[in-house]
């Protein structure tokens, strides 16, 4: 098998780096023998436990992987290996097949230990104090820009090792897209405030999202946020080993639909998350898979009206021997700044 997602390399050899255009690559066998194949450029500790097979800018990286390959047999492909190095590896015969097999190394990686779950809660710890703190920063008059600018600053400010996505805050109607970019959108008395935002620590990620109102929140706001937080309640109490993930999604789904919001509940449920704040796997309708001991995944239902507002209410959780654990702790209330 080739593994080429770096988070997925940095699992298995405690060693990260970002390669940018660079072929970078483990090479692992049934048979031993594994390989890394690292371009002169990268800086590598010496002992990583396997043999470092290196290559110059100009030279033939995708070759060597050929040639250590066992041309007689099926070769694993990491998902994220480039397009522009599997199909000149495919032109020298480097296998008798091609097959994606990330799914080894993702179902490793979804079973935190519990070094890893501590490491979950440190983030989200960091996410809680950003979370606590950014309400009594916000203006009205100020945009999404600055919004996100300081959930920056906080996290710099807090200790965490930077971000885990770009701060996605919505104002007004702004918040019916489900993943809106920042602008300058000025914030006004009135405006649903949604605010989803994650940082690193220590090479984990944290993800939470909670819904403000500027001033003053409308029935109609006030009855789509209960809805939502509703759902989120729901599906998070029926969490423990055994449960399905499409039955959890079903849960908070019917709650919103009951409501008469159905249609614009318009994404899964949740994501996995660990090294990366999306990782492989989810809680969607699509996923019969059960939920194990040592997952960890967002629970975010949410309601999109376009062009008026929008609703959503996430939070992390781990799950336990006979439940889960949440490691969001900031309210989920109905707030008015």
């Amino acid at each position: 098998m080739i593994i080429s997602d770096p988070s997925a390399i940095f699992y298995l050899t405690g060693y990260y780096h970002f390669p940018w255009e660079r072929l970078y690559a483990l090479y692992l066998s049934e048979t031993g023998g594994h390989k890394f194949f690292l371009n002169t450029l990268f800086t590598v500790p010496d002992d990583l436990g396997v043999e470092k097979v290196w290559y110059a800018d100009g030279e033939d990286g995708v070759k060597l992987i050929a040639d250590a390959a066992d041309h007689n047999k099926p070769l694993g492909i990491d998902k994220d290996f480039p397009a522009r190095f599997l199909l000149p590896l495919m032109n020298y015969n480097a296998a008798a097949s091609y097959h994606v097999a990330s799914q080894c190394v993702d179902r490793a990686r979804a079973l935190k230990d519990e070094e890893e779950r501590e490491c979950m809660r440190k983030a989200s710890l960091l996410n809680d104090a950003c979370m606590k703190r950014l309400p009594s920063m916000i203006k009205e008059g100020m945009t999404e820009l600055e919004a996100a600018d300081i959930v920056i600053s906080l996290y710099k400010e807090l200790g965490a090792d930077g971000t885990s996505f770009t701060p996605l805050i919505a104002f007004g109607a702004n918040a019916a897209v489900g993943h809106h970019d920042p602008d300058n959108t000025r914030l006004k008395r009135g405006d649903c405030i949604l605010v989803d935002i994650g940082c690193k620590k220590d090479n984990f990620c944290s993800d939470m999202t909670r819904t403000f109102f500027l001033g003053e929140a409308t029935e109609h706001q006030q009855e789509i946020y209960n809805l939502v937080l509703k759902a989120n309640l729901a599906a998070e109490a029926m969490i423990k080993p055994g449960v399905r993930f499409c039955d959890i999604d079903k849960t908070a789904r019917d709650i919103i639909t009951a409501g008469g919001y159905g249609p614009n509940f318009t994404h899964r449920l949740g994501h996995s998350i660990g090294m990366q704040d999306h990782e492989s796997g989810d809680v969607s309708s699509a996923n019969t898979d059960c939920v194990q001991e040592g997952m960890c995944f967002s629970i975010e239902p949410g309601i999109y009206v376009e062009g008026d507002t929008g609703v959503r209410i996430e939070d992390l959780v781990i799950v336990t021997k006979d439940g889960c654990e949440i490691l969001n702790h900031e309210p989920k209330d109905l707030m008015i700044l």
